[in-house]
């Protein structure tokens, strides 16, 4: 029985969760405080400066920009920047050649593929399995954003109600909700103190955080500024927007859920399948490999199932 296919996802998913093992032995002790703590209130508390806290705070949300400029960081950079990781660029960097030098030892001593293959195999897991990382972190701290923000725009509207200027109203909410929505409004109340507009950090926010609903209210807050009006009464038939939103998209999710799952079970049956065949029987395809026809079979079929899961996944990505 030929185990390397399982032996190379074995690698794969191993090297994927010492990345996490790495991140919580380094940082597990601040990683548990923000579940539960506003850091920047944490930081404060402790005596520190509130402009050197304000510079602790932007230099870690903006020290992975310098690397999106290149092609094969960039999209590191960006899901760093949205995770907020406490890895500094060079850590990550070091993470992922790590990563690389762990898959090839791993592919070295247990499994007998070239220098080529486990070369290549290496550099594709240790760049891989940072980037996924990155990325479920980014999802799970964008998709907490998304849930906190319609309770910190009704906050502001209540405030504007009792007479708060907005700029209170953003502190209000600095102080009383939890990261990572907290933090990154404390960062907008001390930036308008030391002089920005708070228009222009709010649509800093949006752009560093890529939610659709922080773009309506930074247009919200920036229109009503040059041309006046009721910002209470504006903010809360967002808040009732986003909310109505959020619910829908959770609705949408739950009634598709079944068309998702079918979705992942076709694309991935026909892989497993042929997995579970050459485990089973590795000489199966040996009579058919010597026919002409067998190269462009097994081309049409993989672009196909490419198609699959194109397809499938057209028709459940439902935008709300």
């Amino acid at each position: 029985m030929n185990l390397e296919p399982l032996l190379y996802a074995a690698i794969f998913v191993g090297v994927f969760f010492m990345i996490e093992g790495i991140y919580l032995l380094m940082f597990g002790k601040s990683v548990r405080l923000e579940s539960r703590v506003n850091r920047r209130l944490e930081l404060l508390d402790k005596g520190e400066d509130p402009e050197e806290v304000l510079n602790t705070l932007r230099k870690e949300r903006e020290q992975h920009n310098e690397n999106q400029g290149l092609p094969i960081l960039a999209p590191l950079s960006d899901k760093a920047a949205q995770a907020n990781i406490a890895f500094s660029p060079v850590g990550l960097l070091t993470v992922m050649v790590l990563m690389g030098v762990m898959s090839f030892l791993l592919l070295t001593f247990m499994t007998g593929g070239g220098l080529v293959v486990r070369l290549g195999l290496a550099i594709c897991f240790g760049y891989g399995s940072v980037y996924l990382w990155l990325n479920n972190k980014a999802k799970k701290r964008i998709a907490l954003f998304e849930e906190q923000l319609p309770d910190a725009v009704e906050l502001i509207v209540r405030s504007l109600r009792v007479g708060h200027p907005f700029s209170a109203a953003i502190n209000i909410v600095a102080q009383e909700m939890p990261d990572p929505l907290g933090t990154e409004f404390g960062i907008i109340v001390d930036e308008s103190t030391y002089g920005s507009e708070v228009t222009e950090s709010l649509n800093a926010l949006a752009a560093r955080i890529d939610i659709q609903d922080v773009k309506f209210l930074a247009v919200a807050v920036g229109i009503q500024s040059q041309s006046g009006g009721n910002l209470a009464e504006i903010l809360d038939g967002l808040a009732k927007v986003i909310r109505a939103r959020f619910k829908l998209f959770r609705r949408v999710k739950a009634i598709t859920a079944e068309a998702r799952w079918s979705g992942w079970f076709l694309s991935i049956f026909p892989v497993g399948a042929l997995i579970v065949i050459q485990l089973i029987e590795p000489g199966h395809y040996e009579d058919v490999k010597a026919s002409a026809a067998f190269v462009p079979a097994a081309i049409f079929v993989c672009v196909m199932l490419f198609i699959n899961v194109i397809v499938m996944r057209a028709l459940v990505n439902i935008k709300v």
